[in-house]
C-alpha cells in the first residue's frame, strides 16, 4: 500500500505542477497557478500522515515506510528546484521566455553546481533521518520499527556518493575540448 501511495504522490506532484504551469502560461490564471503550486507540499503531507497512521495501526515497518520518509525528504529538498526548472522550460516553450541555461558542463562552475546538489542531498538526508526518528518515536515499539534503522545507513551512503561526485568535479574539473 505504501509503495502505491508513493507512486500516486509522485504522479500527483507532476500532474499538479503541469496543471499549475498550464494555468499560468496557457490560460493566464496566475492566482489559480499559485494556489496549485502552494498545494504541492500537501501531497508530501498526505504521504507522511498516511505512512504514520499505517504504523500507528500496528503495521510492522518495512522498507516501504522508510522509502516514504525518503520520498518526502527528497521532495522537500528538491521540490523548489524542480518547480523552478519546470517553470523555466514551460515559460520558454509557451510564453516566449529565455531558453533555460542548464547545468554548467565545465570547470569551477560545474563544481559549484555539484556542491549545490550535495547541499540539497544533505538537506534531503537530514529530513529523511529526522522523519525516521519521528516515526520510531511516535510508534514507540522498537520491534515494530526495527526495519527503519537501515535508512540511517542508506542516507549515509547517498551522502557519501554525492560527496564523491562533488569532490571529483572539484579535484578533477572537466575541461572543454579545444578544437584546433
Amino acid at each position: 500500500m505504501i509503495v502505491t501511495l508513493i507512486v500516486a504522490g509522485e504522479v500527483g506532484f507532476w500532474v499538479v505542477l503541469a496543471l499549475a504551469l498550464a494555468a499560468r502560461y496557457l490560460l493566464g490564471w496566475r492566482t489559480v497557478s499559485t494556489v496549485l503550486l502552494l498545494g504541492l507540499p500537501l501531497i508530501d503531507l498526505v504521504i507522511l500522515v498516511l505512512t504514520v497512521l499505517d504504523l500507528r495501526h500496528g503495521t510492522v515497518a518495512s522498507w516501504t515506510h522508510g522509502l516514504a520518509a525518503s520520498y518526502v525528504g527528497f521532495s522537500v529538498a528538491y521540490g523548489h528546484y524542480l518547480v523552478g526548472w519546470a517553470d523555466a522550460h514551460v515559460q520558454h516553450r509557451f510564453a516566449g521566455g529565455p531558453k533555460p541555461a542548464g547545468a554548467p558542463k565545465y570547470g569551477s562552475a560545474r563544481a559549484v553546481h555539484e556542491w549545490k546538489i550535495f547541499a540539497r542531498t544533505t538537506l534531503a538526508a537530514a529530513i529523511t533521518v529526522t522523519l525516521i526518528a519521528a516515526m520510531t518515536w511516535l510508534v514507540d515499539d522498537p520491534a515494530q520499527t526495527a526495519a527503519l534503522g537501515v535508512w540511517y545507513q542508506r542516507m549515509g551512503l547517498v551522502l557519501a556518493i554525492s560527496l564523491v561526485i562533488a569532490g571529483s568535479y572539484t579535484v578533477f574539473p572537466k575541461k572543454a575540448r579545444v578544437d584546433r
